[in-house]
């Protein structure tokens, strides 16, 4: 028999034509292994297996993976997504002239001198 002949089986009247080769639905049911697995570092569901490497954030290395290509991604992680612990605090203290170890005045004591 032809390629042709065992690719493609004999049409009936008002029958779809049939193939047994494809490379869509029969072939999704197959896919049950993971190659991914959370990641250490950032969480996703991106740190490969075998490469041991994460494709989001790529840990182990020691920087942050980030493009510009990209700019949803870099947005997703930038500055001020956080609970920026340090940084929250900063303008408060700026506009103080970054005092410390002072206890500053009760409003009634400095309304009465003035």
């Amino acid at each position: 028999q032809s390629k042709k002949n065992l690719s493609l089986k004999k049409k009936k009247k008002g029958e779809r034509e049939r193939r047994e080769m494809t490379k869509g639905t029969s072939s999704f049911g197959k896919r049950h292994s993971k190659t991914h697995t959370s990641c250490p570092r950032c969480g996703k569901i991106s740190f490969h297996f075998q490469k041991k490497v994460c494709s989001s954030c790529g840990y182990p290395s020691a920087k942050m993976r980030r493009y510009n290509w990209s700019n949803k991604a870099l947005r997703r992680r930038t500055q001020g997504t956080g609970r920026m612990r340090y940084m929250k605090s900063l303008p408060r203290r700026f506009k103080n002239g970054f005092r410390e170890g002072t206890q500053a005045k009760s409003k009634a004591i400095a309304g009465a001198e003035a």
